[in-house]
């Protein structure tokens, strides 16, 4: 049986990042087809603003603002 390889938490953050990243993407350019002239990279800035610089961080918070948590 061949043992399987596990990814490095290096590794593994960084692809969690790239999915972050290609997450953010999608939603700035979602955003920017319904905000013609406005840049991209104002775009993304406002979704982020008053978030911490890290990528995890920024994806809950964009993903709290999309799909909002269960009330119970």
């Amino acid at each position: 049986m061949k043992s399987q390889r596990v990814p490095s938490l290096e590794q593994r953050i960084r692809t969690i990042r790239a999915e972050v990243e290609a997450i953010m993407d999608a939603r700035v350019e979602e955003i920017a087809k319904d905000s013609p002239g406005v840049p991209t990279g104002v775009i993304r800035n406002l979704l982020t603003a008053g978030v911490p610089a890290c990528t995890c961080a920024q994806y809950l918070a964009l993903n709290d603002k999309i799909t909002p948590a269960p009330q119970d």
